[in-house]
């Protein structure tokens, strides 16, 4: 115990080795180089996986050499050849050697091995989230994360399990083809050429079966990931499904697609099943022939008895490695496909990369938008159409406008999400497109209409992304976000925990906090997307003292429709077919007897 305490408690992986999980494989374009790719995941670690198959051989040997010994032993005691004694006990010897050694080799092999085998694992999957935060804003609104997270989890495993496969137990197909096939040669080549008769038979049920197979998984991993993504989304939706009674629809929904997904595994099932099933009776077959056949060259006294045990043992072990081999193809295929499933992420084009653009040290807060247009990809209708407006440090202004007007994409390219479609954005006198957008990000804070909370405490959550805040800060931070008056009514204060989504929290409580975590920044631009819409008068009163402290001598950009949220706003822009008609503030606007002044009449109407 005290053993494998010591094993267990040791560190596997070195600050070096964890350093190096942030490798990124090389995968090709081309679906045919697969095997090409899955080697280079191993680049570095050839010579543990060499060690480790060598260690394994040796493991292996009292398995593979005791048919030949059983022969020995029993040739020995049935034809008195020479000091039979001798014979016996040698033999005997030798294979209690082997099986002593055995524990250790194991021990050692696993070790290369698994380092090996655990390290590609972990930086793969690093490779795969560190391009997810690379890829646009784009990309992820158009890929479900259930596709993402199917990609992470099961088609990473997918590719240890071939790993495992072909790192271990091909390397055994291969020892024992070698072996069994060496001890036959040098004892009877008539036996050996039998055994020979057998590989164009399976090597012809592989070719048969192997188009079918890698076009089953395909489809039933194509399958898996949709249904991973449909499950995630049934989740999200819990609320709303509940709220209107559409259980049974949604569970009919859901049943539809694991139905489907049902049938696409049972087809890749039975052709699997068919082809081991039908390897296996072939094989058989030949070996019940070969038992019969050396048993005739035995009673004509080609061969000696006890290596007809020999001969059996070792057709069995063809048999059985031949058979591996079969039975490895649907493992390989499923391997191969998860392979170009992460090929599919980490070949994909559409990323954000500024790192070698030129870093902003310091943001003051100046924009100017110059005949700034966009339109989606695969749409010929503009959001936006020579929008210009000239921004100071520190003013505060507002887009309104009718839902599509283009405001929240604004908001987007002030981020940096996208990139106008023509005319420029300029931060400070610089273009938005010539910047590294991380520096300029660092000095950004967004609180978005639906708060974005992450399992953990309520002080994670206004830390995130910051490390080392004083409880001072912390304190500061809250009063102005008015969170005082909750943190003092929870038992465990800031170290509340928060549930999934901060289901625990009411909606204002969860935006202040967003607040909270934006004022932790100290931003130079804030940007409020619908911060209070949807909020009641309580709550929203909260906020907007919240609001007014983290404005307060930064440049805030806002989108919202409440009055009470605008109405102080330094100007208001008002967007009306992603064309700026109207500027000002509320009073100028209001005095116009235009766009502003028709929508805020039939607010208050409706109000």
């Amino acid at each position: 115990m005290k053993v494998l305490k010591r094993i267990g408690g040791k560190a596997s992986f070195s600050s070096q080795d964890m350093e190096k999980f942030d490798f990124i494989p090389r995968f090709s374009k081309n679906r045919n180089h697969s095997f090409r790719t899955l080697a280079s995941l191993y680049k570095g670690n050839y010579g543990k996986l060499s060690g480790s198959s060598f260690l394994y051989f040796i493991k292996h040997l009292p398995t593979l050499l005791l048919p030949a010994v059983t022969a020995n032993i029993i040739n020995a005691a049935t034809y008195g050849v020479g000091n039979s004694m001798r014979v016996i006990i040698l033999n005997v010897i030798f294979m209690l050697v082997l099986l002593i050694i055995h524990v250790p080799t194991n021990y050692f092999h696993t070790k290369l091995y698994s380092r090996a085998i655990r390290f590609v694992e972990a930086a793969l999957r690093n490779s795969i989230t560190r391009k997810l935060q690379q890829l646009s804003i784009s990309y992820h609104n158009l890929m479900q994360s259930g596709r993402l997270l199917s990609k992470v989890m099961r088609d990473v495993e997918a590719i240890q399990t071939l790993s495992h496969q072909l790192f271990i137990n091909i390397v055994n197909v291969i020892m024992s083809l070698a072996i069994a096939i060496g001890f036959t040669l040098s004892k009877s080549v008539t036996v050996f050429l039998f055994f020979v008769a057998t590989v164009p038979v399976a090597a012809a049920v592989m070719f048969y079966f192997k188009k079918d197979i890698k076009t089953r998984n395909r489809e039933f991993r194509q399958e898996m990931e949709l249904t991973s993504a449909k499950v995630v989304e049934m989740i999200d939706l819990v609320p709303i499904t509940r709220a209107h009674a559409l259980e049974d629809y949604e569970i009919a929904r859901i049943s539809n697609q694991l139905v489907e997904t049902a049938e696409k595994g049972y087809r890749l099932d039975i052709i699997q099943s068919l082809f081991g099933d039908i390897s296996w009776t072939v094989f058989m077959v030949f070996q019940v022939i070969c038992l019969g056949f050396t048993g005739l060259l035995a009673y004509r006294g080609s061969i000696m008895v006890g290596d007809i045990a020999m001969y059996q043992s070792y057709f069995s072990t063809i048999v059985s490695q031949i058979l591996a081999i079969t039975n490895l193809l649907p493992i390989i295929s499923k391997g191969l496909e998860s392979v170009t499933s992460i090929g599919d992420v980490l070949l994909e084009e559409n990323v954000e990369d500024s790192k070698h653009k030129r870093k902003l040290k310091g943001v003051d807060g100046n924009f100017e938008f110059k005949n700034v247009g966009f339109s989606y990809m695969g749409s010929d209708t503009p959001v936006l159409s020579d929008f210009t407006l000239s921004v100071k440090a520190g003013e505060t202004i507002a887009f309104v406008g009718e839902s599509g007007a283009g405001k929240t994409t604004l908001l987007n390219l002030i981020i940096g999400y996208m990139y106008p479609s023509k005319g420029k954005i300029l931060i400070d006198g610089n273009d938005i497109t010539d910047i590294n957008l991380q520096s300029y990000r660092k000095h950004i804070a967004v609180v978005p209409q639906n708060s974005i909370l992450f399992t953990g405490t309520i002080k994670d959550n206004i830390t995130y992304g910051r490390a080392n805040v004083s409880d001072e800060e912390l304190k500061s931070v809250i009063e102005d976000a008015n969170l005082t008056e909750l943190i003092e009514s929870l038992p465990d204060g800031w170290d509340t925990p928060i549930t999934e989504h901060g289901n625990n929290l009411s909606g204002g409580q969860r935006q202040r906090v967003s607040i909270a975590r934006a004022l932790i920044r100290n931003p130079k631009i804030i940007i409020l997307d619908e911060a209070t819409s949807a909020l009641d008068t309580v709550s929203e009163r909260k906020i907007q003292s919240a609001l007014e402290n983290l404005k307060d001598g930064r440049t805030t950009f806002i989108v919202a429709h409440r009055l009470s949220t605008i109405k102080n706003a330094d100007r208001i822009a008002v967007i009306s077919e992603g064309v700026c008609r109207e500027i000002g503030n509320y009073d100028e606007l209001m005095a116009k007897h235009g766009l502003f002044y028709h929508m805020q009449n039939v607010q208050n109407a409706d109000a």
